[in-house]
């Protein structure tokens, strides 16, 4: 979830814990916890609402940080006809554990192990074959270039391109970018003892 203007700041410091969002389907899982423009953020809980029945009273106006019902509606983005979510969540302090396991540059024989048999299991799971060896060795090469650009220099889609990216992120060996990915610490020493072998 990306957060504009005032709202960035607004959930940066924990005076925002509402949004609504106008989308095809959920984007967001209760219980998880997403990395946003305005920091660390986990998902109370989300419902699909009818924004003509959203009051003026409604508590979560007021924590969306909207003047009343109308302001509400006024913000919402995308094509109308698309289910409208109420979204409640709460900033999360502390370090981004993904930000502290990208960071170590040096592995440990276990952790090298343990990076294998996980990265092994996407490929045997996946149903386009292995994928993982190539992703991080293209993110490694072209830096800064848009998922769509990437996925398509592979031949696939965006969106599951975008999805397996993830998966490596949350090994800690990629970072994501304004735009596109780059190679972590951690990531970086895993293919160099990949190569070494």
């Amino acid at each position: 979830m990306l957060f504009a203007g005032s709202d960035r700041d607004g959930v940066a410091d924990g005076r925002i814990t509402v949004a609504y969002r106008r989308w095809a389907e959920p984007r967001v899982v209760e219980g998880r916890v997403y990395r946003t423009n305005a920091g660390r953020i986990e998902i109370d809980s989300i419902r699909e609402v009818n924004p003509e029945l959203i009051a003026d009273a409604d508590a979560d106006v007021r924590l969306a940080d909207r003047q009343n019902a109308r302001d509400v509606r006024r913000r919402l983005r995308g094509d109308e006809s698309l289910p409208t979510f109420l979204i409640r969540f709460h900033l999360v302090e502390g370090p981004d554990p993904r930000e502290e396991l990208a960071s170590q540059s040096v592995l440990s024989d276990d952790d090298l192990a343990d990076l294998r048999e996980r990265l092994a299991r996407f490929d045997a799971l996946s149903n386009h074959g292995p994928w993982t060896a190539q992703t991080l060795q293209l993110i490694e090469n072209t830096p800064a270039v848009r998922a769509a650009d990437l996925a398509a220099s592979v031949g696939r889609e965006t969106a599951p391109f975008k999805l397996d990216v993830r998966k490596l992120k949350n090994l800690g060996l990629t970072y994501s970018l304004e735009v596109g990915y780059r190679i972590s610490p951690r990531g970086a020493a895993y293919l160099d003892a990949t190569r070494s072998e």
